[in-house]
């Protein structure tokens, strides 16, 4: 929710629709319903692996979770010959939400969201390129001619918390 706040501060119109609603360009891919549509392009898409303590004697034990944020561009134009440039706005605007690197833990079970009175921090991003280009969705498809190539990245992010509970 932190990064989501932050796009729509950053770049209010980096919206994307998922199940008919219109909201900032961060999608929790786990969140959704399973049925949510296909991946769109200029997009975030946050996935989650494991957690593992990383003190094993210390009371609460803190965490880390990796956290991939994945995203695409085939450009703004028909030709698609921006999708670098495009991708590289991504790159910044990911750099940009990501700071500060830090947000308080807050349980959005029921509204308005409680604070949970601890946080979470992360590392910078780490952004790969997937050095691949693939065919976009079709939805995203340009023109009789066929659709430009989509361009992708990848972040990879450690986030730190302590749990609110003991596992």
């Amino acid at each position: 929710m932190a990064l989501r706040e932050r796009l729509a501060a950053l770049n209010p119109r980096r919206t994307v629709t998922v199940s008919g609603a219109s909201r900032p360009a961060v999608v929790v891919c786990e969140n959704e319903l399973p049925n949510a549509g296909e991946m769109q392009v200029d997009c975030f898409y946050l996935e989650w692996g494991g957690g593992k303590a990383l003190e094993a004697g210390g009371h609460p034990a803190l965490y880390e979770m990796e956290c991939r944020i994945w995203y695409r561009s085939c450009g703004s134009v028909e030709s698609g010959v921006d999708r670098g440039r495009v991708l590289g706005e991504l790159d910044r605007e990911l750099m940009m939400i990501c700071q500060p690197m830090f947000t308080g833990k807050k349980d959005f079970s029921a509204a308005p969201a409680a604070d949970l009175g601890t946080g979470v921090f992360w590392h910078w991003p780490l952004i790969e390129a997937s050095g691949v280009e693939t065919s976009p969705p079709s939805r995203n498809e340009r023109g009789k001619g066929g659709a430009p190539s989509v361009v992708e990245h990848t972040a990879r992010v450690t986030v730190f918390f302590y749990p609110e509970v003991e596992l």
